[in-house]
């Protein structure tokens, strides 16, 4: 097969949401200079937009195609292989061959996000019987919960948009991009398919699943690893580790009551687990603080973004809700950046800990709602933290998200501010309105009560840079919604080649560790982590433990 970049399509030749194959193979014909007939078969690997020149949008695809014989394609490749012509990688995943050392116990994955869905979803696979354990409820208990939180402001510590089954991303816009070049992406890719994702994202240049149907995807991966012979648990949070003597892993305690034996633990904990963070660290696994962003989440009406980016053929069906990402650089030597994207979604309240006010982003698959939102953060690094431990970094995060929870009323309701009155500009001549997403409630407030003032100033300057870029982003009425703290990780706990930290039996892996960013390089990490338990150990299937 040859794999062709480049083919363009206009707006008339993509008429709707589908696959126009029959225009693309007219398209790859014009291009090589071949019949029609001598095209065996065409296999969509990418599909993206050029929207660069408003009055001349265009859909470019990547395909993959086979010819009547291997002569063909050979005479094209040396016609035009230096014309974005090549042969078709092979995306294929490669497994990992089983190691001889004999496994004591089962091992166990913590934390359910994907990192440590992937890695056990691969471990049950291969016959290791992994135990996974999440502190959080399953996705269906989950949602109650936090339509509850939502709602009238009960917060569940154990359950919320953090915790639970399919970690933070179940509560997202499900986004599958990344910036990692990994063929274990096609992988995750076609096994989020196998459980349910829509066929799109194998070829989408900015894939996503959206949060309604994340959470049946996640349910059917949890069916996956119990047909291959895997445990799952929820309510299991881990509280504490047993070393022996030789500082190495012994056991595992759950819930404060509940002693496993485990000699091999793979870390999946996620961002947000500060409790178990602070174990670790005085049971001495070695961590450090680590840079991470913090900021607002700003409110746009959607379609002010779709004509922003389509111009006057913004409400083509073809396009659906459009996203951005913008990057300002300080003359102070900070940055600022949008970050979570969430065309045709909702500011939600995130918070995992009492009194403390934290936001996200989410959207459903089609992105239909009124509003867009974006994280819009200020990088972060451990000399803004107050001291040299990584959990100075988890009580910056704290005394932020404190700050905010007052600001707001002390009871979950978000403070909210007008970009206008951030900005301190004249609004009366300006007659966009929005409506807040977050729930449970906002309260009008003054942002800088609640951000460090170096954020503050980083974040003035980056609007009016990105109104430059995107028209309206800096308009008077947009709704930045406080605060966010939760970008990535604020430690990362250390690891070798083998992913082992200095605790021999601990596997630090994701997001949480510091290792990912985004729901495919987190899925990535777990893959590749549990590969490295695979090529150590012997599998376990039809032995007695």
């Amino acid at each position: 097969m040859l794999h062709i970049q480049n083919i363009k399509l206009s707006l008339e030749e993509q008429k709707d949401n589908t696959i126009p194959i029959e225009t693309i193979k007219k398209k790859i014909c014009q291009k090589l200079k071949c019949n029609l007939n001598e095209i065996m078969d065409i296999k969509i690997f990418k599909k993206s937009i050029d929207a660069r020149k408003k009055q001349n949008i265009q859909f470019v695809y990547t395909a993959d195609v086979s010819f009547l014989t291997p002569d063909i394609e050979t005479h094209l490749m040396n016609k035009y292989g230096k014309k974005g012509i090549s042969p078709t990688p092979d995306m294929s995943y490669e497994e990992v061959s089983s190691g001889n050392q004999i496994l004591t116990n089962r091992p166990v994955i913590v934390g359910s996000g994907p990192s440590g869905l992937f890695a056990t979803l691969l471990l049950s696979k291969r016959g290791y019987s992994p135990i996974l354990i999440e502190r959080g409820d399953e996705v269906d208990n989950r949602i109650e919960k936090i339509d509850a939180f939502w709602k009238s402001g009960i917060l569940d510590t154990n359950s919320n948009v953090q915790f639970g089954e399919g970690g933070a991303g179940t509560f997202s816009d499900g986004k599958l991009t990344t910036l990692i070049n990994d063929k274990r992406c096609r992988h995750i890719l076609q096994l989020f398919i196998e459980c349910g994702a829509p066929q799109d994202i194998l070829y989408n240049s900015k894939p996503h699943i959206g949060t309604d149907i994340l959470r049946k995807v996640v349910k059917n991966i949890r069916s996956k690893i119990i047909e291959y012979g895997g445990e799952v648990r929820f309510l299991s949070q881990l509280t504490d580790i047993v070393l022996n003597e030789h500082n190495e892993l012994h056991s595992i305690v759950l819930n404060e009551n509940e002693e496993i034996l485990c000699d091999v633990m793979l870390l999946g904990i996620g961002h947000s687990a500060r409790d178990t963070f602070e174990m670790l660290f005085h049971h001495g696994i070695n961590m450090i603080p680590k840079s991470f962003s913090i900021g607002v989440r700003i409110e746009h009406p959607q379609k002010l973004v779709n004509i922003a980016q389509y111009g006057d053929s913004y409400n083509s069906l073809v396009f659906g809700s459009a996203d951005y990402k913008l990057v300002y650089h300080s003359t102070s030597g900070r940055s600022a950046y949008t970050f979570c994207m969430c065309p045709g979604g909702y500011v939600v309240a995130a918070a995992s800990e009492e009194n403390m006010l934290v936001t996200n982003g989410m959207s459903e698959y089609k992105r239909d709602a009124d509003n867009a939102n974006s994280a819009l953060l200020v990088g972060v690094t451990p000399d803004d933290f107050g001291g040299p431990s990584p959990l100075d970094a988890i009580e910056f995060q704290r005394r932020w998200e404190s700050r905010a929870f007052e600001l707001g009323g002390n009871n979950y309701s978000a403070p909210i501010q007008r970009v206008g009155d951030f900005l301190g500009v004249d609004m009366k001549h300006d007659d966009m309105t929005i409506i807040p997403s977050y729930r449970p409630g906002v309260k009008f407030a003054d942002l800088k009560n609640c951000l460090p003032d170096y954020v503050i100033d980083t974040m003035k300057e980056a609007l009016i840079s990105f109104d430059k870029k995107l028209k309206g982003f800096a308009n008077p009425n947009a709704i930045l919604t406080g605060i966010e703290t939760r970008s990535s990780s604020p430690v990362r706990i250390l690891r070798n080649l083998d992913h082992m930290s200095n605790i021999k039996g601990i596997y630090p892996m994701g997001e949480g560790a510091g290792y990912a960013g985004g729901i495919m390089s987190s899925a990535v990490d777990g893959l590749k982590t549990a590969e490295k338990i695979i090529g150590q150990y012997v599998p376990l299937k039809n032995s007695n433990i």
